[in-house]
């Protein structure tokens, strides 16, 4: 039988739309789309690299309680509303993965809410 958890950050929105911030299926590891806010007090900053930050420290945080790191992420999909934004990422991008290389997508979509100016998902596969 496959092991299946459900991981919650505390947002708002995972009990207002009815998902996990993450689900350990197995050694895999499927994180929810995350967005920049601090969900401990619901505030998120106006500067995308700040997002991006709070993101990834979200995404981590969500990965080590099922036991694996950002080491373990296979796959990424980077979604934000404006493209031009992607630049301002890229350093925050490169120190959390540029050991990692995971394979990656980044999409021009709408969020949620105008203040969101990214929404990150990842995929990990534990190591053994």
């Amino acid at each position: 039988m496959t092991q299946r958890c459900a991981i919650f950050s505390g947002s708002e929105y995972e009990e207002r739309f009815g998902y996990a911030r993450a689900v350990l299926d197995g050694d895999r590891v499927h994180v929810s789309g995350t967005t920049g806010f601090d969900y401990a007090t619901m505030t998120i900053s106006d500067d995308v690299a700040e997002q991006t930050e709070q993101c990834l420290r979200t995404i981590a945080s969500a990965l080590a309680e099922a036991g694996g790191s950002i080491a373990d992420v296979v796959r990424v999909r980077y979604l934000l509303p404006s493209g031009a934004d992607f630049e301002a990422c890229a350093p925050v991008l490169s120190r959390w993965f540029g050991d990692v290389r995971p394979a990656a997508t980044m999409m021009v979509v709408g969020l949620l809410d105008p203040r969101m100016k990214i929404e990150i998902e990842v995929e990990a596969h534990l190591s053994s």
